[in-house]
């Protein structure tokens, strides 16, 4: 259902507020785009939403990976708007009862204008809670716990059935209930964006876009993501490798040009009367780095790992030797592993568990005696020109941090590096020997993918 929106000095606010949650969330968006997305609002209007919604993001986003979050916070911004209060009925079972009877006929038809109504009234009809007037909140948890639309799946089979031409009896069940799931789970989504709409209201539109909209894979955390999110940031690692090899191979040109040699431009100026007219560089042979990542892989410092892993691995070609090596109490190289696992991403850590040795006589990581083990069995891998990434959170369990096996690796490395998944206020917390390990190397946080293409390309050698 369309709505005109609020033009004048209102859409002026509301376009600018967009703005401002957007860039909260990391996009990217100057100034001479939010420019083009006020023309474009004056060149559709705000008859129709569906138009501004498009036009706004044809300006405004960079990728189809920014649409899920852009549509959350558009809904706040320029939300749907209703001819009149949504009908409700109070919370009685009764009332539960006639309102998922109207769901399934919506469902059934895929009528959106009555499915958004629906939302509305399942939101203020069963998602308030609190005890002040009207409602102190209103929750999608809440609503979607007490309609629970997932279990109507069979009824809008039965009615989709009954009410179908015999010609149109050649739909197999499987892909009906695709269909229905799709709706299910559409309804779902409009009742989140009601939820959020009404607790804007009362708490305004910038604090709810900043904190009741997830962002996109790459800002999500390490240590929270889920399996999804899990999925969606292994599909990021192709194009985000190919972005940071051209970043490599730049600096790379740049650094195979070399410093300037006083002495030599200093000799050569004096054919030009004492002007260094022509500098005279000191040329760098062209010589690949090593790099060795040492990745800490149990508990939910996994995902990190196996992520970085990946990248890693697609970036090889920029490096002369990559080599990997995982641990949870024990260090095993899965160099082989990696590689192997460049059809199958989603299934690297099961792999790497099935078939490296990563455990002793306890499932718990412990840093020191993986330290240790890796600076008396691996000894080889490092080297004055191998720079060495450790990834892991540095908390042991209570077990001895074996600062000496780090310092010892240290010593032979070009440089290492420490990216640690949590946040630092929580280093040196609880069981965390955070703050001990970075008195030795150089340890940064590394919460999410887009930190850590940033640390990638900034730490890699050249």
């Amino acid at each position: 259902m369309s709505q005109a929106q609020p033009a004048g000095a209102g859409a002026v606010a509301r376009l600018t507020g967009l703005v401002g949650a957007l860039r909260d969330h990391g996009f990217g968006i100057g100034t001479g785009e939010s420019v083009d997305a006020g023309h474009a609002l004056e060149a559709v209007g705000f008859a129709d939403r569906a138009r501004v919604r498009e036009a706004l993001a044809a300006t405004l986003l960079h990728g189809e990976a920014q649409r899920p979050v852009f549509d959350r916070v558009f809904d706040l911004y320029f939300p749907l708007g209703h001819s009149g209060p949504a009908e409700t009925h109070g919370d009685s079972p009764a009332a539960l009862a006639a309102l998922r009877e109207r769901l399934t006929r919506a469902l059934t038809a895929g009528d959106d204008a009555a499915l958004d109504l629906l939302a509305a009234e399942a939101v203020g009809g069963f998602g308030g809670y609190g005890s002040g007037p009207g409602s102190d909140g209103w929750s999608s948890y809440r609503t979607l716990s007490r309609l629970r639309p997932e279990t109507l799946l069979a009824r809008v089979r039965e009615r989709h059935r009954a009410a179908s031409a015999p010609e149109d009896a050649e739909f197999t069940d499987r892909l009906l209930d695709d269909e229905i799931r799709r709706r299910i789970e559409a309804f779902r989504e409009r009742v989140r964006t009601e939820a959020r709409r009404r607790v804007a209201e009362r708490q305004g539109r910038d604090q709810v876009a900043r904190r009741a909209v997830a962002g996109t894979a790459d800002t999500v955390d390490f240590l929270l993501a889920g399996r999804a999110q899990l999925d969606e940031l292994r599909r990021t690692v192709r194009p985000l490798a190919r972005k940071l090899a051209t970043r490599l191979a730049a600096r790379r040109r740049r650094a195979a040009r070399g410093e300037i040699d006083l002495r030599r431009t200093l000799r050569r100026s004096l054919s030009t009367g004492g002007v260094p007219v022509r500098p005279v560089l000191r040329r760098r042979p062209p010589r690949r780095p090593e790099l060795v990542l040492l990745c800490d892989v149990s508990g939910s410092v996994a995902g990190f790992a196996q992520f970085t892993m990946l990248l890693v691995q697609a970036l090889h070609d920029q490096f002369s030797r990559v080599r990997v090596f995982a641990f949870v109490n024990r260090v095993d190289e899965v160099t082989g592993l990696i590689a192997r696992g460049s059809a199958d991403p989603a299934g690297l850590g099961d792999r790497i568990l099935a078939e490296a040795e990563l455990t002793g006589w306890h499932g718990q990581s412990d840093y020191g005696t993986a330290l240790g083990e890796f600076a008396e069995r691996y000894a080889e891998a490092v080297g004055p020109r191998t720079v060495v990434f450790v990834l892991g959170d540095a908390r042991t369990n209570g077990s001895d941090p074996n600062l000496a096996a780090l310092e010892r690796i240290a010593g032979r490395a070009r440089r290492v590096h420490w990216l640690n998944p949590e946040q630092p206020s929580l280093w040196g917390t609880g069981d965390s020997v955070a703050p001990a390990y970075a008195g030795l190397v150089d340890m940064r946080p590394c919460r999410n993918a887009r930190q850590l293409g940033a640390l990638v390309g900034r730490l890699l050698p050249v």
